[in-house]
């Protein structure tokens, strides 16, 4: 038994459940009525003493440790062989379906090649900054298909917070901002 305070009115609705209906919450005490048995089916489900099926209310596995009583046992269930079959077939299937798809994107080329850090993008950016030339921000969105203030933000997070590299630019006359990894 729990040490689960319970009401006179919140016992009697459990021990009631438990011994007329199978679990199921269908009595009231006379004096509780209306909004009264809102509030003291949700003080019960609070403590998870009952559990709520659509419309119906039913006392949970800690209401029955909550009076002492058993738990009630679940049905044994029996396989039906024709649903295992059935389950067993969508199986095969969706598993040949994976391995056909697979197949199918090797013969097109379109292995997939895990991406690492030597073929991503920030790498693809670091290389660019690295140059003699250095990068304008228009030829790393066109590099990365990135937006301009997707690079700047990388520049700024990525690069100078979290890898500390120290970016340095310059504007020549009549043409971009060129970046370059200092």
């Amino acid at each position: 038994m729990t040490t689960i305070q319970l009401s006179h009115a919140q016992h009697a609705i459990l021990a009631y459940a438990i011994e007329h209906t199978g679990g199921k919450i269908e009595w009231f005490p006379d004096n509780i009525k209306g909004g009264a048995r809102t509030k003291v089916l949700e003080g019960l489900f609070n403590k998870a003493l009952v559990t709520r099926d659509s419309t119906d209310w039913f006392v949970a596995a800690e209401g029955y440790d909550a009076l002492g009583r058993a738990r009630p046992t679940p049905a044994a269930i029996h396989p039906d062989p024709e649903v295992e079959a059935a389950v067993s077939a969508a199986e095969a299937n969706w598993a040949q379906e994976k391995q056909d798809a697979a197949k199918r994107l090797l013969k097109l080329g379109v292995e997939g090649k895990p991406r690492t850090r030597e073929n991503s993008k920030q790498a693809t950016v670091i290389q660019m900054l690295q140059r003699p030339e250095g990068a304008t921000i228009s030829q790393i969105c066109a590099a990365t298909g990135w937006q301009a203030h997707t690079v700047r933000g990388t520049f700024a997070g990525a690069f100078k917070k979290k890898l500390g590299l120290n970016l340095a630019s310059e504007k020549p006359e009549g043409s971009e901002r060129i970046y370059r990894i200092v």
